[in-house]
């Protein structure tokens, strides 16, 4: 697990994320600093989340206080989207499920939409509970999501170009929130449920 110091991290995370800004949903092309044996990437001295103001699909409130005392896994997508989406949110929960054999810690699994003009608290919570194991689901105002985004260097781009069926391009990173509400990790694409439960229990047993 490669560590970086808090005045980089924005900056190294910023250019980890360009290359798939505009590849729509497919994860093929983006960019993977993994080292020997290892697939995230950790902060020496995680940055503090600043508040925003979301939804969650079952209707309570979504924001810095609603990570604290919980670890958590965040990705960026929304409900519409065809691959990566999906593909994502199933290795996470099969990463979860395997590691609660052996641990009762286990992070929350979160999907924040970037689509809030589709993706309703209804249509989210319809689409999350599909999966096999629990995802929170998380939208709102396009400003507040805006204001987590730009904390955690994840791009979105809403092609409304292309109609009424628009795809949105958008970052295939997850990142790990710690108990503090912290930005503490992140794992770059492309992605497997290997990946995660290879290095999270490390990650969460260090803190």
């Amino acid at each position: 697990m490669l560590k970086l110091t808090k005045k980089t991290v924005l900056y190294r995370v910023t250019l980890l994320f360009l290359p798939i800004l505009f590849l729509g949903c497919s994860s093929d092309r983006s960019v993977n600093q993994n080292t020997k044996n290892t697939f995230s990437t950790i902060l020496d001295n995680p940055i503090s989340l600043n508040e925003f103001n979301l939804t969650a699909d079952d209707g309570t409130e979504f924001n810095v206080a609603a990570l604290k005392n919980k670890w958590s896994l965040l990705f960026f997508g929304y409900t519409h989207c065809p691959d990566v989406c999906p593909l994502t949110l199933h290795q996470l929960g099969q990463a979860r499920k395997v590691l609660s054999k052996s641990s009762d810690v286990l992070p929350n699994i979160i999907m924040i939409s970037v689509d809030p003009d589709r993706d309703t608290t209804d249509i989210l919570h319809k689409y999350v509970s599909s999966f096999s194991q629990p995802i929170i689901g998380a939208t709102g105002l396009a400003s507040e999501i805006d204001k987590l985004t730009s904390q955690l260097g994840i791009f979105y781009k809403t092609n409304k170009e292309e109609g009424e069926n628009y795809s949105v391009s958008h970052s295939a990173a997850v990142v790990m929130i710690n108990k503090n509400a912290e930005f503490h990790a992140v794992f770059s694409a492309p992605h497997s449920t290997e990946h995660f439960i290879s290095d999270l229990p490390t990650i969460m047993a260090n803190n």
